[in-house]
């Protein structure tokens, strides 16, 4: 990309008295807009999200590198506690699109939580069927073998250990396909804080493998990111509304597993934010 092209995209920035904004860009971007005072910042560009992912774990791995082991268990105890709750508040408003005016108008009164039940009930049939959550594991099992069979390797270890922890997860299908879909990188925000103080812990045991990891992951949630972005050139609003409240309680279920409240097959539902749309695209004709 020449440098004009970056400033067609881009253009034009206005800074008129502290004010500072960004034209949009129409077909690849999508804004988050945050006010603190004077300053009014619009971010944009499909894929964000990862990239602030992929920054969080370099960034933590470089910090864990740092200062070891210096960061006391029940600090990260804490930081986990505080995570799950802010992970509540997310499934609220991913869950608060059953009440969009545009699903309640597509489905008949009352059909908007049954597409959701519905969703995660066939989803869930799907997942455990595949074996989805176990075959996740057995991925991670096997690859960590394959590369460091005998863990000889700090760096391999690191590299592997924190590469499938970091990519194969709800999370980072969720936040990306969400990304993509331009409805919010609210939720891979909160997977790039997890994997954040996470990095932080594996670095200072297993080196800067931790921080290469972020290169597949990268490469894993951009695919998603692209996938999103295909789907939200096909679904339509309510469609995407009950893929977005479907989402939220698969969020409520990752909530309660930081929490330590109850251990719930996550990987197991992912197939409802593929039954949800469809669902709901049939309960639209009733």
């Amino acid at each position: 990309m020449s440098l004009l092209d970056l400033e067609m995209i881009c253009r034009p920035w206005s800074v008129r008295h502290g004010f500072v904004g960004l034209q949009s860009v129409y077909q690849f971007a999508h804004f988050r807009t945050l006010h603190h005072g004077w300053l009014t910042l619009s971010f944009m560009f499909v894929g964000m999200g990862t990239i602030i992912n992929i920054v969080a774990i370099v960034g933590g791995a470089a910090i864990g590198i740092l200062i070891g082991n210096r960061l006391a268990e029940r600090t990260r105890n804490l930081m986990t506690d505080v995570l799950g709750a802010i992970t509540l508040i997310g499934a609220a408003s991913s869950i608060k699109a059953l009440w969009n005016e545009d699903l309640s108008s597509a489905l008949p009164e009352g059909w908007p939580i049954m597409v959701v039940l519905g969703s995660l009930l066939i989803g869930g049939l799907i997942g455990s069927t595949l074996n989805i959550e176990a075959r996740l594991e057995r991925l991670g099992v096997n690859l960590k073998e394959r590369f460091d069979a005998h863990g000889e390797s700090p760096f391999v270890e690191g590299f592997v250990t924190a590469s499938l922890i970091f990519a194969i997860g709800p999370l980072a299908i969720l936040g990306s396909v969400s990304d993509g879909m331009s409805t919010g990188i609210d939720q891979l925000v909160l997977k790039s804080t997890l994997d954040f103080f996470a990095s932080i812990a594996f670095a200072a045991a297993l080196g800067w493998g931790v921080a290469v990891s972020a290169l597949p992951v990268g490469v894993y949630q951009f695919a998603w990111t692209g996938i999103g972005f295909a789907l939200g050139s096909i679904l339509t609003g309510y469609q995407v509304s009950a893929m977005t409240a479907t989402g939220g309680i698969l969020l409520l279920g990752i909530a309660f597993k930081l929490l330590n409240i109850k251990q719930i097959a996550i990987a197991n539902l992912l197939p409802a934010l593929a039954v949800a749309p469809l669902l709901a695209l049939g309960i639209s004709y009733l």
